[in-house]
């Protein structure tokens, strides 16, 4: 029988790099002119897998998000897996949003992923969603590189990592 190999295509954020890009974006506030006497808060809920803004006015609130955003990126974190809420009006007169991370493959991104690689038509090229990642599989590497090669290309919503290869 023939050998296969596969690989993991999973979409995660690193929490302990979140965690450090927000206490830099809480230095940087802390420090800046324009929020001097400001009420900037930047909450990390890791159960929940939230970020939570607050801030008197909505135009902070956008400033708070380009300083987050700004440390994020530096920290290698995929802003893609960020989904921004609404903004919505908090006790004291503030405002807030509530940022969810997204960790795993949503069900409708991994159809989108299996449908993309049937269309591509390689050979024996087999995807697999197992809960929150998908597994690609096949008898070739050169198939294998050539799926992973076509997804890196294509923007399906998240940030995927590949890894688990054998």
């Amino acid at each position: 029988m023939a050998e296969t190999f596969s690989f993991d295509v999973t979409s995660t954020v690193n929490l302990q790099e979140v965690d450090n890009a927000i206490n830099q974006a809480r230095k940087e506030l802390a420090q800046r002119y324009d929020f001097k006497g400001s009420t900037a808060t930047i909450d990390l809920d890791q159960k929940a897998n939230t970020i939570t803004l607050a801030t008197e006015a909505s135009f902070r609130l956008e400033s708070v998000w380009e300083v987050l955003s700004g440390r994020l990126v530096r920290r290698n974190v995929p802003v893609k897996n960020l989904k921004r809420g609404e903004v919505e009006p908090a006790a004291g007169g503030t405002v807030r949003q509530v940022i969810t991370l997204q960790m795993g493959i949503p069900s409708d991104a991994a159809r989108d992923i299996v449908k993309y690689l049937k269309d591509l038509k390689l050979k024996k090229v087999q995807a697999n969603i197992q809960g929150d990642q998908l597994r690609i599989s096949s008898p070739s590497k050169d198939d294998l590189q050539g799926a992973m090669g076509a997804l890196r290309g294509k923007d399906f919503g998240i940030a995927l990592q590949f890894g688990n290869y054998r």
